[in-house]
């Protein structure tokens, strides 16, 4: 008998990277012998899929019901990233008593940065945690060369990074009409700028609507700033400095993942702000759709226009050159390399986990 797989991390909604990566997964890797578990949102309609209810420990009830001697692809925040003072015992202790095999797939980078701001208590739960995980699932070599050079862990690494090839289907999805209503004003300026991330600092999007700002008033063109807030975390002062008195800014909240291609072929340049990018699958996904991307100097940068996070005048400098004097290279040659890759790690996963995939 197969051993039981178990895909355990957030689906959409919210939308952030993490539930894209995990949604693309479950559509490609669905099998007889792969559960799926998930606890954000609201509860799926799909049977097949357990929800747990976290918060309220329900991992313990589907560790007991699921996970004796499985293998668990785990891409959850709390029990490693965020180690909750309840649930990372909790995990500890059931796996002991059910010898599941623990995966622990770490797609934050920002985790170095904050490990050395960790209290003595969470620091202590931080290296249980990892002392008891069987193999690492890494989306980057930063992270893999931050495990074994300074948390010295033994276990074995593997780099796989979070882009997987899309759901089918998903590139052909067409807007909602309540989608389409909400970005007419968006659509109506001469030129259209979009970014993906939330209202949170080290998100960006202040350095956008700074950046697009500055080259309205430079050059007195009508450009429009299309905000697509994932809406898993809000700073509402933060939200309230980037739309002051910007007008132009157009704001779409938790928009579902499918229309976001469509959304982007609609545009003019794709900026991603987010200073602690571990890969950055909005990045790859607006060079598929035909976009130039401007991107901070963090994860994923191939084929793709840079700047220092922070530095609004270089992203003033990039924006003005995508608008002001296109170079177009259509088709982008590295959108079909990052097609390419995305099959080979899907397959890696799969290669990893033992799953038997045609």
């Amino acid at each position: 008998m197969s051993r039981r797989i178990i895909l355990f991390g957030p689906l959409p909604p919210p939308y952030g990277g993490v539930a894209i990566y995990m949604k693309a997964l479950v559509a490609r890797l669905r099998g007889p012998n792969v559960r799926v578990w998930t606890y954000s949102g609201a509860k799926p309609d799909d049977k097949s899929i357990r929800f747990i209810a976290h918060r309220k420990l329900g991992t313990f009830w589907a560790l007991l019901a699921e996970g004796r001697n499985a293998r668990i692809l785990d891409a959850s925040h709390f029990h490693l990233e965020y180690p909750n003072p309840l649930l990372v015992p909790v995990w500890l202790m059931l796996k002991r008593v059910l010898g599941f095999e623990w995966f622990k797939n770490i797609l934050d980078g920002s985790l170095p940065k904050r490990y050395p701001e960790f209290g003595p208590l969470k620091r202590r739960r931080f290296h249980r945690a990892v002392k008891a995980v069987d193999h690492f699932v890494v989306v980057s070599e930063d992270l893999r060369r931050w495990l074994q050079e300074e948390i010295k862990v033994q276990q074995p690494v593997t780099v796989i990074p979070c882009l997987v090839p899309t759901p089918p289907g998903d590139e052909r999805v067409k807007l909602s009409r309540k989608t389409e209503e909400l970005i007419k004003a968006y659509l109506a300026h001469e030129n259209r700028v979009c970014s993906i991330g939330v209202f949170f600092p080290s998100y960006g999007f202040k350095d956008v609507a700074a950046a697009v700002e500055e080259l309205r008033e430079r050059t007195r063109k009508d450009i429009g700033l299309l905000l697509m807030d994932g809406g898993f975390i809000c700073d509402e002062t933060y939200r309230a400095e980037v739309l002051w008195q910007r007008d132009w800014i157009t704001v779409l909240k938790e928009v579902p993942n499918p229309e976001i291609h469509e959304i982007l072929k609609r545009s003019e340049v794709f900026v991603r702000g987010f200073a602690d990018e571990s890969y950055g699958i909005s990045r790859v996904e607006a060079l598929w759709a035909g976009l130039p991307v401007i991107a901070t100097r963090a994860g994923e940068t191939r084929g793709m226009l840079l700047y220092d996070f922070g530095d609004v005048d270089q992203l003033v400098n990039q924006l003005q050159a995508v608008l002001l004097y296109p170079i177009w290279e259509e088709p982008n040659p590295w959108a079909a390399q990052y097609r390419r890759e995305a099959e080979e790690n899907l397959r890696a996963v799969a290669t990893v986990l033992g799953i038997e995939k045609s």
